[in-house]
């Protein structure tokens, strides 16, 4: 039982030293040449770069001090064009909102103190310059909610595209929808891959 167990046991070192012989292109390292100096092409798909975890704590600060700052730096440069749209758009209405406003205030304010040269006499009553200030009023505070909302989501943005530039997407960590048709019944089938390759 004894001499069973020895015999296994040189088996098992003899197989495990025989392993230990590594491969480079083909070409076998043995003891003799483990002195010289070995050269090791990498593959460029091996190289990744390095995940930096302020990034995105970054881009979303870049973003909050200059709208589309953030998406510069995560070399998102299409995105700058939108983002100062959304925004210009959201400050526009605000600004015409509350011109329109103070024009209907004004003249509100010069009737009753019992002018009647405004530029609304005769086409608009005094309800309808109060039901005017009141619509203007919620239009200017809802353009100014949503320019700050927009603002809110350039940041996010910004933060969020910088989390996803670090995302692995190479070939060893995959998920993919596939369909095949089922030659028996001749149906078809969706399913999902999942690949995960640890080196």
């Amino acid at each position: 039982m004894l001499n069973k167990i020895t015999i296994a046991c040189v088996l098992c070192l003899t197989f495990s030293f025989s392993a230990l012989a590594q491969t480079i292109k083909g070409n076998t390292i043995d003891a003799k040449h483990l002195s010289e100096p070995v050269s090791v092409s990498l593959d460029s798909t091996q190289l990744r770069k390095p995940i930096d975890p302020l990034a995105p704590s970054r881009a979303a600060f870049y973003s909050a001090i200059l709208p589309g700052l953030g998406q510069a730096y995560n070399k998102k440069y299409w995105k700058i064009p939108i983002v100062y749209a959304a925004i210009g758009t959201g400050i526009y209405f605000y600004i015409d909102n509350n011109t329109e406003y103070k024009k209907v205030r004004n003249a509100y304010k010069r009737r009753l103190a019992g002018f009647s040269d405004d530029e609304f006499q005769g086409r608009i009553t005094d309800d309808g310059l109060r039901e005017a200030q009141k619509t203007l009023r919620r239009n200017k505070e809802l353009s100014l909610l949503v320019t700050v909302g927009l603002y809110a989501l350039n940041i996010i943005d910004a933060n969020v595209d910088a989390h996803l530039l670090q995302y692995n997407i190479d070939d060893n960590l995959s998920l993919k929808p596939h369909y095949e048709i089922d030659q028996f019944d001749n149906t078809g089938r969706l399913g999902l891959t999942f690949n995960l390759k640890l080196d």
